[in-house]
């Protein structure tokens, strides 16, 4: 079809408007002209769907804007700005988008009269690139070595790209055409594709609902932080730059200076890399209110507490701060584990009280679990998913239950890596198995990272609410850890020691004290396959997954899987746990779990996994 666009017997022009990416791209480059509006965009996101563009682009891309710039925004998924797309060739022109419709139909009279030369624009997207031997080989030699680097194994579609560029270059039009489709079909039905694919649907699904909250709630105007520092300090910095005015409170003046400094960092940080300017750095320190009281926060519409991981002093904080509040302002807790109805218990409206878990570091952290109590209102529930929306970040709500989602997920995966260690397993070993597998870190570095700490006292909270599938019987090497003082790299040294470079870069090393303290809380060293490993940390993750969509704790696959890619890190193609059960079938997955059936509750397979395998169900 846009082959016949493109043979058509007189000049044709693509009057970009908007965001014209993949498939809208490659029409606009079957087309003689283009012409862009000044705050339109062009690009080739196919790539992240784990595919390639399909409708020619791959062909014609080369041709018009060259080999080295064709190969960058295909391989990377990038989309341009009208500048950028301009000075590259990809488009001829930028106008107002009042004037588009106008000067493009100008363009086209001045290609009608002989003044622009249409008929040579086609000849070069019909005939083989022009490149000498030497050239080619020299692009083509440069551009794998850094897409292999950029994109890995696990993402074979910036690859299949290249290589299908490499092959139809030296063709003509029709012939390129024909290897880009066979490239397409052997990327379009791999696993990866599905996964990405899915992944992206699961995206709008989870868009939609959020959306849907959002209409039914009033916009915030005024925000407020219970308990400065790093994490105070985040979420008033994310509030602040969004142009959200917020109070942040704190009991002692310390606790103010590090959430400012928080947020002061973040915001210079953006500065130096060109994002804002300093008056706009300025402009959203200015809308943080740093304070010792509560003057000013009856002003506040969402109340963020943020303070120690402790139900005593929550309970404490929340009921003291809901007397200072208007009637209809909304209390949240910024809680990782607690339950929300036990903390909902120290309140006189508990119907105006719900969680909203951000994720550490929270600038980075995509995801904010909006977690309802018993008692919690719609209305509540739609004003804090309207604010997180504003925040930028992509809500998930989610029913009460110890730990919540993402954490009631994870920790079963880290009980099993610590099992797996308490029976003679490295855990070097076992973090290089997870990260081939396709996480961005072992469970030994998840665990220094997040704060071993933290961890402690979060499988504490999980084991208490959960004693059939996370009770703890030993001396865990977490705890080992947090018994030495190893807290990872809030003090420089947990499974790891982190320590500067000689350019101040922080570098994660291995460390001989580990094997030391290790010792008496572990059997002989043993040596594990690696499929193994995978299997013993991912079946419980997968079936607390399984029990979380049961109990009804969150509402779908998509939202399930959509929170564990942006909570914890989940391998963006393996689309998440429900999509990686798919993918192996849900059959052959129960199958696995019943070989480990005799380590313990957390390997046993739900009925209803049970039923969908005995069905032939998925999960999509």
């Amino acid at each position: 079809l846009f082959n016949r666009l493109e043979d058509l017997p007189f000049p044709t022009i693509a009057a970009i408007n908007g965001f014209a990416l993949g498939g809208g791209f490659e029409l606009a480059l079957a087309c003689d002209f283009r012409l862009i509006a000044d705050k339109a965009a062009v690009g080739f996101p196919e790539v992240k769907l784990g595919i390639i563009p399909g409708y020619g682009g791959t062909v014609r891309a080369p041709r018009v804007m060259g080999v080295d710039n064709a190969l960058k925004w295909i391989c990377t998924g990038k989309h341009a700005k009208a500048g950028e797309a301009l000075s590259l060739a990809a488009v001829d022109g930028i106008v107002a988008v009042d004037k588009l419709l106008q000067s493009s139909v100008k363009m086209l009279l001045d290609a009608r009269s002989g003044e622009l030369n249409y008929q040579a624009r086609r000849a070069e997207k019909s005939q083989p690139v022009w490149l000498n031997d030497m050239e080619r080989t020299m692009a083509f030699t440069a551009a794998k070595a850094l897409v292999s680097q950029q994109a890995g194994p696990d993402y074979p579609a910036p690859m299949t790209a290249l290589k299908a560029i490499e092959k139809h270059c030296v063709m003509d039009r029709d012939g390129a055409s024909q290897v880009e489709i066979e490239h397409f079909v052997d990327i379009a039905f791999t696993d990866v594709a599905a996964s990405l694919v899915g992944l992206f649907l699961n995206e709008q699904a989870v868009a939609k609902k959020a959306r849907s909250h959002a209409k039914k709630a009033e916009k915030v105007q005024h925000a407020a932080v219970l308990g400065a520092g790093i994490m105070g300090g985040g979420i008033a910095y994310q509030s602040a730059v969004k142009g959200i005015p917020v109070l942040m409170k704190d009991v002692v003046q310390q606790g103010l200076d590090a959430g400012m400094q928080e947020a002061s960092q973040l915001l210079g940080k953006l500065v130096e890399r060109g994002k804002i300017p300093v008056k706009k750095m300025a402009e959203s320190l200015n809308r943080i209110d740093p304070t010792l009281d509560y003057a000013g926060i009856d002003r506040a519409d969402v109340i963020v507490e943020a303070v120690v991981e402790n139900p005593a002093v929550k309970k404490s904080v929340l009921a003291e701060c809901e007397k200072h509040l208007q009637d209809n302002a909304v209390l949240c807790s910024n809680t990782s584990t607690i339950r929300i109805t036990e903390l909902a218990g120290a309140l006189a409206r508990p119907e105006n009280f719900c969680g909203m878990h951000f994720f550490n570091p929270v600038h980075k952290m995509p995801l904010v679990e909006v977690i309802r109590g018993e008692q919690t209102s719609d209305e509540t529930i739609a004003r804090v998913v309207a604010y997180a929306s504003t925040l930028g970040k992509t809500p998930i709500v989610v029913n009460d239950c110890a730990g919540f989602l993402v954490n009631r997920v994870l920790f079963p995966y880290l009980a099993a890596f610590n099992q797996l260690v308490h029976e003679g397993a490295d855990f070097q070993v076992i973090d290089r198995a997870m990260e081939k597998f396709g996480w961005p870190m072992g469970p030994a570095y998840l665990l220094d990272v997040v704060g071993i700490d933290t961890c402690v006292h979060a499988a504490g909270v999980l084991a208490e609410a959960f004693p059939d599938r996370m009770g703890i019987t030993h001396t865990t090497a977490m705890q080992a850890m947090f018994d030495a003082d190893r807290l990872g790299q809030k003090n420089s040294k947990g499974f790891y020691q982190y320590v500067p470079d000689k350019r101040g870069r922080i570098q994660k090393t291995p460390d001989e004290d580990v094997g030391k303290l290790l010792q008496p809380h572990v059997n002989a060293a043993k040596d594990f396959d690696g499929q193994d490993i995978v299997d013993r940390l991912m079946i419980p993750l997968c079936l607390e997954i399984v029990r979380c969509l049961d109990e009804g704790i969150v509402a779908s696959p998509a939202e399930a899987d959509m929170a564990l890619i942006m909570g914890i890190g989940f391998p963006m193609f393996r689309g998440g746990a429900c999509r990686y059960m798919n993918t192996l079938g849900v059959n052959e997955f129960c199958q696995r779990a019943e070989e480990f059936s005799g380590l313990g509750e957390q390997y046993k397979v739900p009925d209803s996994l049970q039923a969908m395998a005995k069905e032939g169900r998925n999960f999509y």
